[in-house]
């Protein structure tokens, strides 16, 4: 029993997860029904796979590595997103969060602890929503609702799968995970109250 609930199988779940919602939505970008937004996407990108570093200094073995894949998986989409004539469109509040991020980033060495790391971090990613939850409120049928669902799951189980609990450990699933579920909520008040989706988007 306790091998079924062991840390390593908590972070291969979560693994498994990562990929399972990312499949889907990278389908989705491909066939043009799901069009991210760029600015978003690099920000999450950079600072997920820096939290890894960070939590791994903090202990939190095999805990950190579904957030570790899931950051180059990040990469990756904000690279297809931009191939893909994703969402690029820049507004002043963009360009903000932007500016937020590439300055908390490098805090991160100059502070050489890795809960200020993780609360810099921490920070800047659920800034990196900005953007999102901008576009969502207008085009809540560009986005999948499914996959931000199936990230609240995922950083469940990263919890679950932590090796060492503390702040700096626990806070970066924890808050991404509440704030996905917070996205998805309002994806979906948003589409009842627009109505129904136009053909061609993600419902």
């Amino acid at each position: 029993m306790s091998a079924l609930l062991s840390n390593e199988v908590f972070s291969a779940i979560a693994m498994v997860l990562t990929f399972v919602a990312f499949y889907p939505y990278i389908r989705a970008i491909l066939k043009g029904k799901t069009r991210p937004h760029v600015f978003s996407w690099f920000i999450w990108a950079a600072v997920t796979f820096t939290v890894a570093t960070a939590q791994l200094a903090g202990g939190a073995g095999v805990g950190a590595w579904p957030i570790a894949v899931s950051g180059l998986i990040t990469g990756g989409v904000a690279l297809l997103a931009l191939s893909k004539s994703a969402d690029t469109s820049i507004h002043r509040a963009d360009w903000i969060f932007l500016a937020l991020a590439a300055t908390a980033l490098p805090l991160w060495w100059l502070t050489n602890d890795p809960l200020a790391a993780v609360l810099i971090l921490t920070s800047v990613d659920l800034l990196g929503f900005g953007p999102s939850i901008r576009k969502a409120w207008t085009l809540p049928h560009e986005e999948n609702a499914l996959f931000f669902t199936l990230g609240a799951i995922r950083n469940g189980f990263v919890v679950l799968a932590l090796e060492h609990y503390s702040w700096t450990t626990a806070l970066f699933p924890a808050a991404v995970g509440l704030a996905c579920i917070g996205f998805v909520a309002m994806i979906l008040i948003r589409r009842s109250v627009l109505g129904p989706v136009v053909a061609g988007l993600t419902r």
